[in-house]
């Protein structure tokens, strides 16, 4: 079970330490399209020439071990002026990890990209972890709209709708550029992409 839209109570009583939204900028309606877990093979080349198509820039929340194995194609995701996000070196689940394990392994990441933004995989931290965290620099990213696009029993669908039906101006959006997301991500993304603009939604990196 999630939210495909994240709770207010959630966002400004439980966890306001947390960014739930991007900045809203005065006479513009802003979307912030976040990918988690690339760079991966041919699906992040898709996406990324799915984002050039509608001049839209994105954040990507990499996995360490993913920019160590394909750093070419980490470097394109910078050179087409996304921005980048730390989603630790090996994906961990912050509640089933030791807090210094996870920490260690935030850092691992760090050691192959230039960032301070983070997002901890599947959205579950410890408080301890996140305390810590923060307190080394680290912005702490979570969503306010969740595509549900790793999600096998969604259909395509009700994928597109969950990002249609729900975005907001400052909304930050999440999807996956993964193997599991893709068969969601190809319907949903050009089509969103497509009614978003036309809404006008200007695209930007967090």
């Amino acid at each position: 079970m999630y939210w495909v839209k994240t709770p207010f109570f959630v966002k400004k009583f439980l966890f306001p330490q947390y960014l739930w939204s991007g900045q809203k900028i005065a006479n513009q309606k802003t979307v912030y399209l976040t990918f988690d877990d690339g760079p991966t093979p041919e699906i992040t080349d898709w996406v990324l020439q799915q984002l050039e198509e509608y001049q839209a820039k994105a954040t990507f929340f990499c996995i360490g071990k993913n920019v160590v194995t394909h750093p070419s194609l980490f470097r394109e995701i910078e050179t087409k002026g996304h921005r980048i996000g730390n989603h630790t070196f090996n994906h961990f689940n912050g509640w089933e990890t030791e807090t210094s394990i996870y920490l260690q392994n935030v850092v691992n990441c760090s050691e192959v990209m230039n960032t301070r933004l983070f997002r901890p995989p599947y959205g579950r931290i410890k408080r301890k972890q996140a305390k810590a965290l923060k307190q080394d620099g680290y912005q702490i990213v979570m969503w306010s709209v969740l595509s549900g696009d790793f999600d096998q029993g969604l259909s395509k669908e009700q994928c597109l709708e969950n990002v249609l039906k729900f975005v907001n101006d400052g909304d930050i959006v999440v999807f996956h550029d993964s193997v599991k997301a893709f068969r969601l991500l190809e319907y949903v993304l050009p089509k969103a992409l497509k009614a978003l603009q036309k809404k006008g939604f200007v695209f930007e990196v967090l």
